[in-house]
C-alpha cells in the first residue's frame, strides 16, 4: 500500500512567525528541522498504518527545504517540477494522500499565513466557480487518478478547509491563527505524537474515503491584485479577460489547473 506526502511549511508545528519560511531569514534554518520532524512523524505512522512504500514531495516553494540527514531513511523524495507537474511521482497505484503542513486559502479568516500560490499577487482563484486553495488543488490533481486525501495537517484553519473540501478524513490542528499573522502552537512533541497517530489511523479509510474528483472541463478563474498583473497573463493563447484583474481558463485535464 503506497501513501503520497505532499507538504508545504505554513502549518507545520512550532512555525509561528513569517520569517521562518523565507530562505533568506536567519529564522528558516531552524524551522527546516521543525519541517522534517513534522514529516517523519507522518512517515511513521504511515508505515504503523501498513503502508508499504512513502513517497514525499518537498512542496513548499519548489522544493530544497528539506535536510536529508535528518529524515526518515524508509521513504522516496522528490519535489515539484513546477506547476504542470506539481505531484511528479503521483498516480493510480497509490492509496492515499497526505497534505502535511499546510495553510488555509486566500482570504481565510484566522487562517495563519492564509495564501493561494502568491501572496503577493493571487487574490482569489476559483475552480468551476468554486473558491480553490492549494489543499484544494491537491485534491483534484489526486482525484485525477482516483487517490482520495486521507489527512491534513496544519493550522485549524486549514484543517477545517480540508474537511470541507474532502469530508470526515483525518486532520491534526498544530495550532490556531489569531488574524493572518499571530498564532497559539502546541508543542511541537505534542504536535508530532497526534500527527504519527492520526497517520496511522488514516491508512483505515483506504477504501472507504471518496477522491475528490472533478469531470473536465473545469472553468480555472485567477482574480489577481491589480490589473498589471492580469495584462501579461491575458495575452497567452487559451486565456479569457474577465476583467481588469481576473482571467480565465478552461483545461481538459485536471492536471492542468494551474497552467496560468
Amino acid at each position: 500500500m503506497k501513501i503520497y506526502i505532499i507538504t508545504d511549511m505554513e502549518g507545520i508545528s512550532g512555525i509561528c512567525h513569517e520569517e521562518q519560511v523565507k530562505r533568506e531569514s536567519p529564522h528558516y534554518g531552524p524551522a527546516r528541522s521543525l519541517l522534517g520532524a513534522d514529516i517523519n512523524a507522518a512517515i511513521a505512522g504511515a508505515f504503523d498504518g501498513g503502508a508499504t512504500e512513502v513517497v514525499v514531495n518537498d512542496g513548499h516553494g519548489g522544493g530544497f527545504n528539506l535536510i536529508m540527514s535528518e529524515m526518515d531513511p524508509r521513504a522516496l523524495y522528490e519535489r515539484p517540477n513546477g506547476g504542470m507537474d506539481m505531484l511528479p511521482a503521483l498516480d493510480a497505484s497509490f492509496a492515499g494522500l497526505f497534505c502535511v503542513g499546510y495553510h488555509a486559502m486566500a482570504g481565510t479568516l484566522n487562517g495563519f499565513l492564509d495564501h493561494t500560490q502568491s501572496s503577493a499577487s493571487w487574490f482569489n482563484y476559483t475552480v468551476n466557480g468554486r473558491r480553490t486553495g492549494e489543499l484544494g488543488q491537491c485534491g483534484i490533481w489526486a482525484g485525477s487518478y482516483n487517490v482520495p486525501v486521507l489527512l491534513v495537517t496544519g493550522d485549524q484553519a486549514a484543517c477545517d478547509e480540508g474537511r470541507e473540501f474532502f469530508g470526515e478524513i483525518e486532520t491534526v490542528s498544530v495550532k490556531q491563527g489569531i488574524g493572518r499573522q499571530h498564532v497559539r502552537c502546541l508543542h511541537p512533541e505534542r504536535a508530532r505524537e497526534a500527527i504519527r497517530h492520526a497517520a496511522r489511523r488514516a491508512l483505515s479509510l483506504v477504501g472507504k474515503a471518496a477522491p475528490y474528483r472533478l469531470e473536465p472541463p473545469l472553468t480555472i478563474r485567477l482574480e489577481y491584485y491589480r490589473s498589471d498583473m492580469a495584462d501579461a497573463v491575458a495575452r497567452r493563447p487559451g486565456t479569457r479577460r474577465i476583467d481588469a484583474r481576473t482571467v480565465e481558463r478552461v483545461v481538459e485535464d485536471a492536471r492542468h489547473i494551474l497552467s496560468f
